[in-house]
């Protein structure tokens, strides 16, 4: 009896076996070359621009092989060029936009969130259209605008720094404010009641009890600020007309715009240079970013 039992189950277990491993790429084994993929698709086109920035041609003609030639010719040659020059322009405009994002969103969220007055749902509901339509859309008014400005007030008018990250300001308020705004709901506002009972202005409450709550969001909408900013072509090209002002994706841009004479081995140095700023800030507010996003989209 007990050896017919050993044999049935013997005979039973290649089917369960294979039902279970059915079972398991139903489930999870699909996940993986999907996986693969996926990082395929998005670590390919890195390695390939770290690869042609190594390449000593300085074309990308034939370059299906990578790593094929080792040289640091490409990197070099940037100390020849304003490439530095766009670098600090490039921070200088991402980082003043980024805090200028950070501080006009958040003081907006606050009145938003905390203080009733008449058109307070009309205007929450005007910023959050109007962030539908991207930027680039108003650029020619943009420009007309700078031409008026530059005529009373030189350092508003076209070919200024202060200018372009006046333009990013001004199209970063809407949706900044209204991310911002779901954050601010979730801080308890019994917090403000009891700070003001133990007399607390407004000012003393925002600074020194909300603002430190809020950091998350802060590096959030930093973080996409300058992201956003960095790597703006459009605006930038058409704000900024010298040389010496270009951000940059405007001053890179020339070395490959034309196609006889395009350097795309410096073109990639440059973009891999480039990234570091962007991925150091992003890894510095990393902790925050998860819990940033998913608390900011509360709807409030």
């Amino acid at each position: 009896m007990a050896v017919s039992q050993t044999q049935a189950v013997r005979s039973t277990s290649p089917r369960s076996n294979r039902t279970r491993r059915t079972r398991w790429w139903a489930e999870v084994g699909w996940k993986y070359p999907v996986a693969v993929v996926v990082l395929f698709y998005a670590a390919y086109p890195l390695v390939y621009a770290l690869s042609a920035s190594l390449d000593s041609r300085g074309s990308l003609a034939g370059s299906s092989t990578l790593f094929r030639s080792f040289s640091l010719d490409n990197y070099q040659a940037l100390g020849g060029t304003m490439y530095w020059t766009w670098v600090g322009n490039t921070l200088l405009i991402g980082g003043a936009a980024a805090l200028g994002a950070v501080l006009m969103g958040a003081a907006a969220a606050y009145a938003f969130s905390r203080f009733r007055f008449r058109g307070r749902r009309a205007s929450l509901t005007t910023l959050l259209i109007v962030q539908m339509f991207p930027q680039t859309v108003a650029f020619v008014a943009v420009f007309l605008l700078l031409i008026a400005l530059g005529e009373v007030v030189p350092a508003l008018g076209v070919n200024s720094k202060l200018a372009l990250i006046c333009v990013y300001l001004g199209g970063a308020l809407g949706a900044n404010t209204f991310l911002m705004y779901g954050f601010f709901n979730t801080i308890p506002i019994e917090i403000d009641e009891a700070a003001r009972i133990d007399g607390a202005s407004h000012a003393q409450i925002y600074w020194r009890l909300i603002m430190p709550l809020v950091t998350p969001i802060l590096a959030v909408v930093g973080l996409l600020a300058f992201i956003s900013s960095f790597g703006d072509f459009i605006l930038a090209r058409i704000v900024l007309t010298s040389e010496e002002n270009w951000t940059l994706a405007v001053g890179m841009y020339q070395w490959v715009s034309n196609q006889l004479t395009s350097r795309w081995g410096l073109f990639a140095a440059g973009a891999v240079i480039g990234s570091i700023p962007v991925l150091a800030l992003f890894l510095s507010l990393q902790r925050y970013i998860v819990g940033g996003l998913s608390a900011g989209s509360v709807k409030g």
